[in-house]
C-alpha cells in the first residue's frame, strides 16, 4: 500500500504566442519567484536566438527536439529491502520524462556564468537539439547508472512476484 497521496492531473495550459503547453512548461521552469513576465521574455527570445542558425520553419521544431534528445527512458531509484538500500533502474513516465528534460536544460544553462540567461537557454537548447551539451551529458550519466545497476533489476522483479 502507497504511503504517498493520489496524485492528480493538473490541467495543461498553452502559451500566449505559440500555443504550445511544451512552451508553458518551460516558461513556469525558468520562472523564479513569481515573475512570469520575464519568464516568458527569457523563453521567447531564447526560442528566437535558438532558430537564427537553422533553417526550420516552426519555431518549436528545435525546442522540441531539443527536449525529446534530452528525455531520459530510465532512471535509478532507490528501493530499500532488508537492511540494505539499492539503486534499481525503473522506467520513467513520459510526464516525468519531459519535467525531468526540461529541468535539465534550464539547470545547465542557469549555471552558465556571465552570459545573459536568454543566451544560455537558447545555447543549450541549441547544443541539446544537435546531440551535445550538459543537458545530454546529465542523460547518458543516468543511462550508465542505470545500465551498472541492470543487475538488480532482475533480482527485484524475481522477488516482487
Amino acid at each position: 500500500m502507497s504511503r504517498r497521496r493520489r496524485v492528480y492531473k493538473k490541467e495543461e495550459h498553452v502559451d500566449s504566442r505559440y500555443g504550445s503547453p511544451a512552451v508553458a512548461r518551460l516558461i513556469t521552469t525558468v520562472m523564479k519567484r513569481g515573475k512570469k513576465s520575464l519568464a516568458e521574455q527569457i523563453v521567447y527570445t531564447a526560442i528566437e536566438k535558438s532558430r537564427e542558425g537553422s533553417d526550420s520553419v516552426d519555431p518549436l521544431e528545435v525546442v522540441n527536439k531539443a527536449i525529446e534528445n534530452v528525455r531520459p527512458r530510465l532512471e535509478v531509484k532507490s528501493r530499500r529491502v532488508g537492511g540494505a538500500t539499492y539503486q534499481v533502474p525503473m522506467e520513467v513516465t513520459p510526464a516525468r520524462q519531459i519535467s525531468l528534460a526540461m529541468r535539465w536544460i534550464v539547470q545547465y544553462a542557469d549555471n552558465r556564468k556571465g552570459v545573459p540567461m536568454e543566451d544560455a537557454l537558447a545555447q543549450e537548447i541549441k547544443d541539446a537539439a544537435a546531440g551535445q551539451g550538459n543537458a545530454i551529458k546529465k542523460r547518458r550519466n543516468e543511462i550508465f547508472r542505470s545500465r551498472r545497476e541492470r543487475n538488480l533489476d532482475a533480482l527485484f522483479q524475481i522477488s516482487d512476484r
